[in-house]
């Protein structure tokens, strides 16, 4: 386990916070709650234009980290190239799953939730659940890309999906019956 050092977070570093994706410290608080003083990082998540205020003590076990390692992020884009799996439950099930591997925080996690759900423009109209949780993925997904690479959102979104377009048309031209 690293050291308490070693797990601090700076003003100005990004971070990602499992439940609400990348977001950044804006500032460290001390406040004096119920006569306890409480350490806080100040995050603020500019896409939902909310800041959320955590106390340091609870950083490991709500799971905020900082940003993906390059090898997890490389991992994460080889994810995309992979053959969707589309199990064979009922919706609602998998919904639950793609929601909880969201939330979950892990990169790699939030790209098998893209890779699964993506549809090339030449395939069957996704329902509108389909949709909703392809797009909170590859957003989850781009976010965090951007601010590895420095880039915007739109731009790290459109390197997600071009991945996504050059792979996936393989797993779709010839489809197999399961």
């Amino acid at each position: 386990m690293a050291s308490k050092a070693d797990d601090a977070f700076d003003v100005g570093d990004y971070v990602v916070y499992p439940k609400h994706g990348v977001g950044r410290v804006i500032e460290l608080q001390s406040e004096e709650i119920a006569g306890m003083q409480l350490d806080l990082y100040v995050l603020r998540f500019e896409k939902e234009r909310m800041t959320l205020r955590v106390p340091v003590n609870k950083v490991e076990s709500i799971g905020m980290r900082k940003l993906s390692s390059d090898k997890t992020l490389k991992e994460a884009m080889e994810t995309l190239k992979g053959k969707p799996k589309v199990k064979r439950t009922m919706w609602s099930r998998r919904a639950q799953e793609y929601e909880a591997k969201i939330n979950s925080g892990e990169i790699v996690l939030i790209a098998e939730v893209t890779r699964d759900l993506f549809r090339p423009d030449d395939q069957p109209e996704q329902s509108y659940s389909e949709r909703q949780i392809f797009e909170a993925a590859s957003s989850r997904l781009a976010r965090e890309l951007a601010a590895m690479e420095k880039t915007d959102e739109p731009a790290a979104l459109e390197k997600i999906l071009d991945v996504l377009r050059e792979h996936a048309p393989q797993y779709y031209d010839n489809p197999e019956e399961a």
